[in-house]
């Protein structure tokens, strides 16, 4: 029993050893510019963009291959602020400058068909088959997927209110800076 015990701890210890190696030495660098664009972005994974997440987008928004406007969830203020990071120009144009939103079930409408339930990429969505579902509002993310695929249309994506969590000030205007001449006769 001792030996079998013995045995399995130095086999554990060497693998171990050798995992921490390997990491060490065999380590991949990424890009940090990619991971810096990551932070960015919103991290909802909802795949508008045509990625299948948040990480594979920053890595083609690195790299040069998809453009800063590529995140419908982010809008306009991601768009500038991933121009801004890049160093590119962008046209704005085609960017909606709508502010975020969260899916709202319509409790008469909903016929539980589940739909809504498959497509969320967050699970903020609670419900069964036949059920009426509701949402859970933290964990939406304004992606709107789950009302492109209500056949009855009773999700609608409302706007977020103000609330003490989510009020923030707003950016007060730069203020002209004060004339030197001016500062001296008062």
């Amino acid at each position: 029993m001792l030996a079998a015990l013995t045995s399995l701890t130095l086999l554990g210890l060497t693998l171990g050893g050798l995992l921490g190696v390997a990491a060490r030495f065999l380590r991949v660098e990424g890009n940090p510019l990619a991971d810096q664009v990551a932070a960015l972005l919103p991290g909802s994974q909802c795949g508008q963009c045509g990625y299948p997440g948040c990480t594979p987008a920053a890595e083609a928004i690195a790299c040069g291959a998809a453009k800063p406007t590529i995140c419908p969830p982010g809008g306009r203020a991601l768009a500038e602020e991933l121009a801004g990071l890049l160093g590119v120009s962008v046209d704005l144009a085609g960017v909606e400058g709508k502010g975020p939103t969260l899916a709202f079930i319509n409790e008469a409408l909903c016929i539980g068909c589940c739909k809504c339930f498959k497509r969320c990429p967050t699970d903020a969505i609670m419900g069964a088959n036949n059920m009426i579902h509701s949402v859970f509002a933290d964990a939406c993310t304004g992606c709107e997927k789950c009302a492109d695929v209500c056949p009855t249309e009773c999700i609608e994506m409302r706007p977020v209110r103000a609330t003490v969590q989510t009020w923030f000030w707003s950016n007060p205007a730069a203020l002209p800076a004060p004339n030197p001449t001016e500062r001296a006769l008062a």
